[in-house]
């Protein structure tokens, strides 16, 4: 498994997004400097514990950007789904699709395969959150191996205000 230390830059990606732009992170960090970038992985749009996270995400939109966050999810769910969950929660954060499994596979995202040791809705990812600072330096990371344990967003701002508090 892919592991990466805190502080360290996190690998370069560049995805498609819903709307068909070409979303590249190193382009992201010079768009949005002096922003610390929030990258989601979720496990797709038929998954409702992921919905019920990103309709909350996008409840919070507002303090993540005063926070200077730029938030970000991945997934490698279909297109077409995609546009639909978009249009349908009226998400205003970018929407990547992992369609080759590049970004699941480089950052180290938790694959179910047809031999996973339990059945639950077939191969697909679990949710990955990687937090990064201003320049893509590792700042927190958290992989599932199941829907279930993920941070709350409410979680998460802690995490943001523990970290901005105590960095170094």
């Amino acid at each position: 498994m892919t592991t990466f230390k805190l502080n360290q830059s996190i690998p370069e990606f560049s995805l498609p997004t819903v709307s068909g732009e070409e979303f590249s992170f190193s382009e992201a960090l010079k768009q949005h400097e002096n922003q610390w970038h929030l990258i989601i992985y979720f496990r797709g749009s038929w998954c409702p514990a992921c919905m019920s996270e990103l309709q909350e995400l996008e409840e919070s939109k507002g303090y993540f950007e005063k926070q200077q966050i730029h938030l970000t999810t991945v997934t490698h769910d279909k297109k077409e789904d995609l546009e639909k969950m978009v249009k349908e929660h009226g998400f205003t954060f970018p929407v990547l699709i992992d369609e080759d499994f590049e970004f699941l596979t480089s950052y180290g995202v938790h694959y179910h395969e047809e031999d996973a040791p339990y059945e639950d809705h077939g191969t697909h990812s679990e949710p990955a959150y990687f937090l990064t600072d201003e320049q893509g330096k590792l700042l927190y990371q958290q992989r599932q191996t199941s829907p279930f344990g993920r941070p709350h967003p409410k979680e998460l701002r802690k995490i943001i205000q523990y970290i901005k508090k105590n960095l170094n």
